[in-house]
């Protein structure tokens, strides 16, 4: 029986990593930093390196599917990684790692830990495979919830997506385990390239609600890269089957009711709001008079 570690076994993807592997007959170990839980979790900490010894003790494979996904701190992949990486010691288990299309040709600091990861790995002398998917159909709609809150629902221009299902991919990290070390793999997505308004128009539609989809600019070098279409798909790689449509027609309730992606939510409420600003910066702001009261 094959011994399986599965790092971010309780996110989008890798619960769904999990169950397959339990299908399949795998013997599955969850990394978790509390302890409890399912059948399977085990403790351990990547940010610190506490308890993964023993977690990765006898494992044959490690499918890391754990991202820090810190927009400020983009080495937070790498250190955790590292951590995970020294942990095993002399054994050798295959690693596999998800990661994202267009890593290596997108200036965004998110991105660049990620390939700094893939890098990590490769050179890590263990056996290793990385796959890269596109975005999952659960962070579109995140951020079309996000961006539709106001009176207008807001999208980037230019900007444009294939969104895949987290299932599919799910489906290849599982054979990917299960086989021999294959290094880089072909690039998996969605079936279809669709803009960012569009995408927020279907799911307006699906929830039921009409406002209009306001198209904003967004300058920088990472902008230029996503409107360059670098996280699309290239030759060779390989398409899912199911469309962010087929999504939202299997999460949207008869009232047009779509609940968040939990998995996904708790890592952007982590950020401060703009009404959290320090104390002293509030009472700056506050204590500034507008233009109006200095016309008077």
């Amino acid at each position: 029986m094959t011994t399986v570690l599965v790092t971010g076994g309780t996110g989008a993807l890798g619960r769904q990593v999990a169950a397959q592997l339990r299908e399949r007959g795998a013997d599955v170990r969850i990394l978790s930093r509390r302890a409890g839980g399912e059948p399977g979790r085990v403790q351990g900490d990547l940010n610190t390196g506490a308890g993964l010894a023993e977690a990765v003790a006898g494992v044959d494979v490690i499918v890391h599917c754990a991202s820090a996904s810190d927009w400020r701190r983009s080495e937070r992949d790498v250190i955790q990684t590292r951590n995970l990486l020294s942990a095993v010691g002399r054994a050798r288990p295959h690693i596999v790692y998800i990661s994202i299309v267009g890593v290596d040709r997108i200036r965004f600091p998110l991105y660049r830990g990620k390939v700094d990861t893939e890098r990590l790995i490769a050179a890590s002398g263990l056996p290793w495979t990385v796959l890269r998917a596109t975005q999952f159909h659960e962070l579109i709609l995140l951020f079309a919830m996000l961006l539709s809150k106001g009176p207008v629902a807001l999208t980037l221009r230019g900007f444009s997506f294939q969104p895949v299902d987290v299932g599919e991919v799910a489906d290849r990290m599982v054979d990917l385990a299960l086989g021999e070390p294959a290094g880089r793999v072909p690039d998996l997505g969605g079936p279809r390239v669709e803009s960012m308004a569009d995408l927020m128009r279907q799911y307006l539609t699906a929830a039921r609600r009409r406002k209009p989809v306001v198209r904003l600019p967004l300058f920088g070098k990472g902008a230029a890269d996503f409107r360059a279409g670098h996280n699309l798909l290239g030759p060779g790689a390989d398409r899912g089957k199911r469309t962010f449509a087929d999504y939202l027609r299997d999460h949207a309730a008869a009232d047009g009711t779509i609940a968040a992606p939990y998995e996904l939510r708790g890592r952007f409420q982590r950020y401060p709001r703009a009404s959290a600003r320090p104390a002293t910066a509030r009472k700056r702001f506050q204590q500034r008079p507008s233009r109006k009261r200095s016309a008077r």
